[in-house]
């Protein structure tokens, strides 16, 4: 149910049905008329954050934990956190946060037709329902905070159309970049790059492979390493005129928040220094403010890991919006098949149909393929050797805290730089042959991970990211001194918790 409170009389009403599993009790509805949840206190004064969520794939996800770094620090001020209602019901509660509150907003999809099924189009309605649905989200925040005013309008990069909001608000918009900031930099470089290299064919043609080290920190990076958007696919989609105007519109941000570890791309650290006028470096984002409640493991993951040696499990998983294509889907399983790996795959359901017939009863004594498994805890248990993936930025980073050496296999967007990071810059991770998945690839991918001197080379260089990423957020560490520093731009006048 729904807390509605105006003024005068609290009504209880249904919960929309993507909220109806939702256990946040700090839920503010945005008005359709005076409403909002009853005031948390009453000062005017009470500082008061608003953050915004990209509400699509593992965005909202990657900014909540700063959200309830801010609320912990803070515990004084108000922190509301908008997003739509799907986004906000794939967040875990934050029962230890009172003063975090959640604010759905309009997805933009039309009440009297189905959903749209694929992301681009549901991406599409979200940004056409913008900003008016992030203005009424404003004014559902600000009832639901009793009137405190918002002082600060953070949001994912994104969102950056939050940065007009904030700027008829008259207050600051400080932009958080849950993704690498090699791809971030492809981003702002994009017009140098379109006039260098040209668009379409004409910007692949004999130079796929020319290295785009004109771009401070990317050296390593070659020209089909780009993300979709930036010189090839289609430069005038929603998504692609997004990030654009992304590009564009950062710099203009009173301050900026990285999600990357300080130190892991120094030159590119060096040059956002020049871009922006306060860079805060504060990342891994998911380890920064205090842990979270344990997710759920409804397939009983972990008792499963338990069984096994240190180091000697693969774990699999190429996140929730695509999935490779059936026929390396096909190879991938032969290759655990044939490897005698232990292994947990993290698969959709809809996307068994394409494993050899037979292969879930044949791999079932050492094997799990499941439709969901709690990541950040499968990752961090000491038998999980090896992560093969599709080099998500979040789930990059959460394989570095948890120090497991990883098999690439891009997908779209940012994956190729990222991969390309791991394998040339850092040394945490492996290739295949081509980018595709093949048995024989699978089958040296698992070898090299888990095995032999590679092995050992790849898990020690794991080991020390992993120790740099923690150092980073620990007591005294670079991320926590920036993430204080960041704190005192965003509440300047509030009292923070040590």
């Amino acid at each position: 149910m729904w807390t509605i409170y105006d003024g005068r009389s609290t009504t209880r009403l249904p919960l929309p049905p993507a909220l109806a599993l939702c256990k946040h009790p700090n839920v503010c509805l945005p008005p359709p008329r005076p409403a909002a949840v009853p005031p948390m206190g009453s000062p005017a004064s009470k500082q008061h954050v608003a953050f915004v969520a990209f509400p699509f794939g593992s965005h909202p996800g990657a900014i909540f934990p700063v959200a309830r770094a801010v609320a912990a620090a803070a515990p004084s001020a108000v922190v509301s956190f908008l997003g739509t209602a799907r986004a906000l019901a794939s967040l875990p509660p934050a029962d230890d946060t009172p003063n975090l509150r959640f604010v759905p907003v309009a997805d933009g999809v039309p009440d009297e037709s189905p959903p749209p099924r694929e992301v681009l189009e549901l991406i599409g309605l979200f940004l056409e329902a913008t900003p008016g649905n992030l203005k009424e989200g404003m004014a559902a925040a600000v009832a639901g905070a009793g009137g405190a005013p918002v002082i600060c309008v953070v949001s994912d990069a994104f969102v950056w159309m939050s940065g007009d909001v904030a700027e008829e608000m008259r207050v600051p918009w400080v932009p958080l970049c849950p993704g690498g900031t090699a791809a971030l930099s492809a981003h702002l470089h994009t017009d140098l790059l379109r006039r260098k290299l040209g668009v379409g064919d004409q910007a692949l043609a004999g130079r796929e492979e020319d290295l785009l080290d004109f771009i401070p920190g990317l050296s390593v990076h070659r020209v089909r390493d780009l993300p979709e958007g930036v010189v090839t696919g289609p430069l005038d989609s929603p998504f692609s005129v997004l990030l654009h105007r992304m590009a564009d519109r950062l710099p203009k941000a009173a301050a900026i928040a990285f999600n990357t570890i300080p130190g892991l791309e120094p030159a590119i650290e060096e040059s956002l220094a020049t871009v922006f006028s306060k860079p805060f470096t504060i990342g891994p984002f998911h380890i920064l403010g205090p842990p979270s409640a344990p997710a759920p493991d409804p397939n009983r993951c972990l008792p499963w890991l338990d069984r096994h040696l240190p180091d000697a499990v693969a774990y699999v998983s190429f996140g929730s919006i695509m999935t490779p294509p059936p026929a390396e889907l096909a190879q991938l399983a032969e290759g655990l098949e044939a490897s005698g790996v232990p292994f947990i795959w993290s698969l959709k359901e809809t996307a068994r149909e394409s494993l050899p017939p037979g292969f879930l009863e044949r791999t079932k004594e050492r094997g799990m393929v499941v439709g969901w498994a709690p990541q950040l805890a499968v990752l961090d248990h000491p038998a999980v050797g090896a992560f093969l993936t599709h080099c998500g930025w979040n789930s990059v980073l959460e394989g570095i805290a948890a120090g497991v050496p990883m098999a690439c296999r891009p997908l779209f967007g940012d994956h190729r730089m990222i991969a390309r990071s791991m394998m040339l810059a850092w040394g945490n991770g492996i290739g295949f042959e081509g980018e595709a998945m093949t048995k024989d690839g699978v089958l040296k991918a698992l070898d090299a991970l888990l095995r032999g001197e590679e092995g050992k080379r790849l898990r020690a260089r794991a080991a020390e990211l992993k120790e740099m990423a923690n150092k980073a957020v620990a007591p005294g560490g670079s991320s926590t001194k920036n993430f204080a520093s960041l704190l005192d731009f965003l509440l300047p006048e509030i009292k923070l918790n040590s």
